[in-house]
């Protein structure tokens, strides 16, 4: 192959996101066909640190790992038609920004590390109209008061006219399949080295969300909780049992909500 067409091969491959060049595999492309109902939606947002995922890029936290896990817990657990997703390039899973016109082909979105997201005036609106049509939005693993205020700063440009509320016991989003009565704060993989259930000074765990004029939750807000690390190491020995099921328990009531509300 000349070295001409080698290097249209290789731009061919490469998509540019939030300023840098990642693979056509890294981005998940949410172009491609369907291979199920439900895929695991993951959110492409532009960080406002460094980061420490894949490529210094937050987003990326836990994956493939926590997409592979969970999506062989929903398809086990439920009758859900889920995409498998390949534990080792996370093909069958979909990554996809704000701005992609396909967003509203996917009910469920997820987020991770948004302590450290920055949404723009445009994606909030392009967010807003997602959920307002029907999607639902989780988010995951941050912890403590400062990667809340960051965390805020982008959720009320999406919504500032919208309260962020305790989720009550009553929820339905806690009773549509599992009775989710227990309320144990779900710890990232560290507390395996400190014996702490807590990151930063978020000791207590709360299970916080936006409700839309008819009371549907939208956004179901996991703060001072790493579901995605319990999930990811649901074959850790060392990880605890009882927290991964119920991080799972969590996450396929959020699911079979957001299909069916």
């Amino acid at each position: 192959m000349s070295r001409a067409i080698a290097a249209i091969a290789l731009a061919g491959m490469l998509l540019a996101v939030g300023g840098q060049l990642v693979t056509a595999q890294e981005w998940g492309v949410a172009n491609a066909p369907p291979t199920a109902e439900f895929q695991f939606t993951r959110l492409i947002y532009d960080s406002d640190s460094f980061g420490y995922g894949r490529g210094g890029q937050d987003w990326t936290i836990d994956w493939p790992h926590a997409e592979f896990f969970f999506m062989q817990g929903l398809t086990r657990l439920t009758r859900v038609d889920g995409a498998e997703v390949s534990r080792y390039n996370g093909h069958g899973g979909r990554r996809i920004r704000l701005g992609d016109e396909q967003l509203f082909n996917y009910p469920w979105l997820y987020a991770v590390e948004v302590g450290k997201w920055y949404l723009d005036d445009l994606e909030a609106a392009q967010l807003r109209e997602y959920l307002l049509r029907g999607g639902f939005l989780m988010v995951d693993d941050f912890h403590g008061s400062r990667q809340w205020s960051r965390f805020l700063a982008s959720m009320v440009k999406v919504f500032p006219d919208r309260p962020i509320l305790e989720v009550p016991e009553d929820d339905e989003v806690l009773h549509v399949l599992y009775d989710l009565d227990q309320r144990v704060q779900i710890p990232g993989v560290r507390m395996l080295y400190t014996g702490q259930t807590w990151e930063d000074d978020g000791y207590e765990p709360h299970w916080r969300g936006i409700y839309d004029d008819s009371g549907r939750l939208m956004v179901a807000i996991n703060f001072n909780m790493d579901l995605g690390d319990a999930w990811e190491h649901a074959d850790t020995p060392e990880y605890p049992e009882p927290m991964t099921a119920l991080a799972y328990r969590f996450a396929v009531n959020y699911v079979i909500y957001a299909i069916t509300h």
